[in-house]
Order: C-alpha cells, then sequence, then structure tokens
C-alpha cells in the first residue's frame, strides 16, 4: 500500500519537504488500511450466534470510521497548503478512501448481519405478502367474473324459461280464447234458436188468441146481432101490440076501440 503512496507523491512533482509531511500524515493509513483488508475478510457472519464476529465488525468499522475521519480532516488541513498539495492530497485520500470504505461497509455487513438479514427477510415477507395478496386479489376478480357470468348465464336461462312459459301461456291463452269462443258462438246460436223458439212460440200463441178473440169477437156480434134482431122482435111485437091497443075491434060488434083511453 504504501508503494502507491510513494507513487503518487513522486508523480505529484512535490519537494521532498512536501513529499515528506505527505508520507508522514498518510503512511500510517495505508498500514492500518492493509492490515484491516486482512482482519476484515477473516470475519464471516452466517448465523445470528455468531456474536463476537459481528461485535469484533463492529470495533473494525467504527475504528475505520474513525480513521476515514481523520483522514478526511487531514486531508482538508493539508489542502490548504497549496492547490499543487490539495490534488496529491485529494488523490491520496481518494486512494485511501476506496481502499477503506469497501473494507468499512464489509465489516459493516457483517457486523449488522442480523439487521440484515432480518431485513432481507422482511422484504421477502413483504414481497410474498403482496405476492399472496395480489394473487388473493386477482382470484377473488376471477371469482367474481365467474360469479357474475354464471349470474348473467342464470339470468339469461331465467329469461328463455319465462319466454318459453309466456309463449306456453298464449298458446293455452290462444286455445283457451278459441274454446271460449267456440262455446260463446255455441251459446250465442242456442239463444237465437231459443229466441227464435220463443218469438215462434209467442207468434202462434198471439195467432191463437187473436182467432180466440176473433172467434169471440164473431160470436159476440153474432150475438150482438141475435139480440139486436130479438130486440127488433119484441119491439115491433110492442108497436103492433100497441097499434092493436090502439084500436080493437069487438068481435061480435065490430066496433074499434082505443084501449089506452
Amino acid at each position: 500500500m504504501s508503494n502507491k503512496l510513494q507513487v503518487i507523491i513522486n508523480d505529484s512533482g512535490l519537494e521532498t519537504t512536501k513529499a515528506r509531511v505527505l508520507l508522514e500524515n498518510f503512511k500510517d493509513y495505508f498500514d492500518i488500511a492493509d492490515e484491516w483488508e486482512t482482519k476484515a475478510k477473516a470475519i464471516v457472519v452466517t448465523d445470528e450466534n455468531q456474536k463476537p464476529d459481528m461485535a469484533m465488525a463492529r470495533v473494525g468499522r467504527l475504528f475505520l470510521r474513525d480513521k476515514r475521519i481523520a483522514i478526511e480532516k487531514t486531508r482538508k488541513e493539508l489542502k490548504e497548503q497549496s492547490l499543487r498539495e490539495g490534488k496529491a492530497i485529494d488523490g491520496i485520500a481518494n486512494i485511501l478512501k476506496s481502499l477503506i470504505v469497501p473494507i468499512e461497509e464489509y465489516l459493516e455487513k457483517q457486523e449488522k448481519f442480523v439487521e440484515i438479514r432480518d431485513a432481507e427477510i422482511a422484504e421477502q415477507k413483504r414481497i410474498e405478502g403482496e405476492r399472496l395478496l395480489q394473487a388473493k386479489e386477482e382470484a377473488e376478480r376471477i371469482a367474481r367474473e365467474k360469479a357474475d357470468e354464471a349470474e348473467r348465464e342464470r339470468i339469461r336461462k331465467e329469461n328463455e324459461t319465462l319466454k318459453a312459459e309466456a309463449i306456453e301461456r298464449e298458446r293455452i291463452n290462444q286455445i283457451e280464447r278459441k274454446k271460449n269462443a267456440e262455446i260463446l258462438a255455441r251459446q250465442q246460436a242456442e239463444a237465437e234458436a231459443q229466441r227464435k223458439e220463443i218469438e215462434d212460440k209467442n207468434r202462434k200463441e198471439r195467432e191463437r188468441l187473436a182467432k180466440i178473440a176473433e172467434d169471440e169477437r164473431k160470436e159476440s156480434e153474432a150475438e150482438r146481432i141475435a139480440f139486436r134482431k130479438k130486440i127488433d122482435e119484441q119491439r115491433k111485437a110492442s108497436e103492433k101490440l100497441e097499434k092493436m091497443l090502439d084500436e080493437v075491434e069487438c068481435p061480435f060488434c065490430h066496433k074499434r076501440f082505443n084501449l089506452k083511453k
């Protein structure tokens, strides 16, 4: 690691004094990065019971974080010296950070193995929950569509049944209407026949009564005529008697006398 630092300093063109200052300020950090790269790789957490390893990862991460912060502080202090020093410092700091940050991130993963694992499990559960929810919603949607389709089919069949029943009722009603019309026509014909029969009977009865009345009239007329004839005869006989009483001839003396006087 220190060889990289020497190369950066040599390429920067800094004077010897400045180069020595950079070496003194950053050399130890290269050694620390080199040391913790090996230490970090030795820490591999695969089980939640590896508490010491996770604790060691935490210690290393915090230690390296402090070093990273110190490097940043040193970078800012040294960069203020000159632009050339700043470029060299930036290059050195960036290299150091590129070396330390991956180790720091790795150690953080080892340190927070449980949290990361739990977060991953929680995320998997969330994803699985969403998948199950989507599957449930899809199943419910399909079920609703099937139910709607079944309901539409039921309504269609019910409508067909109602239509068929209506057609059958209309057919039966037509038969019933035809039957009722035939019955009505038969009843009307019977009523007309009865009416004609009654009228014929009434006519005959009227004719019979008229004949009787005519016979009675004729008989009464004959009796009236006979009665009048008898009255006339009686009147004539009375007149004759009156006449006879007016002048009676004595059979003996043949003298005529008026009996009314």
